[in-house]
C-alpha cells in the first residue's frame, strides 16, 4: 500500500521519519482515525476540528485545507485501488533538539495511512470490565495522542479476543470509556453515557450518535455513572469511527434483554449518512452535501 509521509507519496516499507521527531521522543502527536465509504470521507470536517484544536494545545502548527487534504486521499484511492478504506491522519511534532521544547513546532510531521477495508465488519461484541483503571488525561482535557500505553495495558488484560471490548473505569470507580470506543447504554427508552468531565475521549462518533438521538426524539443524558448502571442496563453499545455502532450482548457476567429497538433505529440512520456527510452540524442545519473524494 501507498501512503504519504509530510506530501511525499510513498510505499509503506519506504516510509520513514527523523529519530529526532518529537512525536516518537516525547509523545508530541495526534491522529485521527475516519473511514472513506465508497471515496466520501465521512464526518471529515468533524475530524479535523478536532485535530487543529488539539494540535493548537500542543503548539504544533499545522493547518486543515480540506481541497489539499481530498486531493491526497483521492489520489490514496486511486494509487491502492481503493474506496472503501480505514485512515489514519497522524501529525506529530516534527524533528527538534533534544529536551524538553517549550516554543511553537512550525515543521510537522505528516503521515497518512490507508488499509482497506473489509464489508460487513462485526455488529456484536461482548464487554468486560478492566481491573485496570483509566488514567486521567495528561492534559485539561484527553486528547486522541499518541500516548496509548493505558490503552495497550487494558487490551493486554483482555488478551487476543477480538469480539471482547474491554471497558474502563476511573479511579473512582465511575464508568469512563472503551479501550477503542465510547460507551452508551439503553434503560427504559433513555440513552445514557459517561460524561466528558469523567476523563473520556469525546469522540467524533459519540458526538455524532448524540445528534442522530437529538433528530429522531430520543432522550439521551450524560454524567458519571457507576458500573451497576451499564451492568443493569436494557441494552447496550459501543462507538468508534472504525466500527461504527456495535451492540454488547453482554458485560461480564451480566446479558442484556436485547430489546435493540434504539439501537436498530440509531445503526439505520448511521448508515444513512456515511457516504454524505462532512460534518454532524449537516443535520442541525438540515443540509447534505453529497462530495465524494475518490472519481
Amino acid at each position: 500500500m501507498y501512503m504519504y509521509v509530510n506530501d511525499k507519496l510513498v510505499k509503506e516499507e519506504e516510509a520513514i521519519i527523523s529519530p529526532f521527531d518529537h512525536g516518537y521522543m516525547y509523545g508530541l502527536g495526534l491522529f485521527e482515525t475516519f473511514r472513506l465509504y465508497e471515496g466520501h470521507p465521512f464526518l471529515l470536517d468533524d475530524h479535523f476540528v478536532r485535530l487543529e484544536e488539539g494540535l493548537r494545545a500542543l503548539a504544533i502548527d499545522w493547518t486543515y485545507n480540506r481541497s489539499h487534504v481530498l486531493h491526497q486521499l483521492a489520489t490514496l484511492c486511486n494509487k491502492n485501488g481503493v474506496r472503501n478504506a480505514y485512515i489514519r491522519w497522524n501529525v506529530s511534532a516534527g524533528p527538534g533538539p533534544i529536551g524538553l521544547y517549550t516554543d511553537t513546532y512550525k515543521e510537522p510531521t505528516v503521515i497518512i495511512y490507508m488499509k482497506s477495508l473489509p464489508q460487513g465488519l462485526s455488529t456484536r461484541k461482548t464487554g468486560t470490565l478492566l481491573e485496570l483503571r483509566r488514567n486521567t488525561p495528561e492534559g485539561d482535557r484527553r486528547l486522541k495522542s499518541h500516548h496509548f500505553l493505558n490503552n495497550v495495558l487494558g487490551k493486554r488484560e483482555v488478551a487476543k479476543d477480538p469480539q471482547t471490548e474491554g471497558i474502563f473505569l476511573t479511579e473512582d470507580g465511575v464508568l469512563a470509556e472503551g479501550l477503542t470506543s465510547n460507551v452508551f447504554w439503553v434503560k427504559n427508552g433513555v440513552v445514557y453515557t459517561p460524561s466528558v468531565d469523567t476523563g473520556i475521549l469525546n469522540g467524533i462518533t459519540r458526538q455524532f450518535v448524540l445528534t442522530l438521538c437529538d433528530k429522531q426524539g430520543i432522550p439521551w443524558r450524560e454524567g458519571r455513572y457507576p458500573k451497576e448502571a451499564l451492568l443493569k442496563a436494557d441494552g447496550a453499545f459501543i462507538t468508534n469511527s472504525i466500527q461504527e455502532i456495535v451492540t454488547l450482548t453482554s458485560v461480564g457476567q451480566a446479558e442484556f434483554n436485547q430489546d435493540e429497538a434504539v439501537i436498530m433505529s440509531l445503526r439505520k440512520s448511521y448508515q444513512k449518512y456515511c457516504t454524505k456527510l462532512w460534518s454532524k452540524n449537516e443535520i442541525k442545519e438540515g443540509k447534505q452535501d453529497v462530495n465524494n473524494t475518490c472519481k
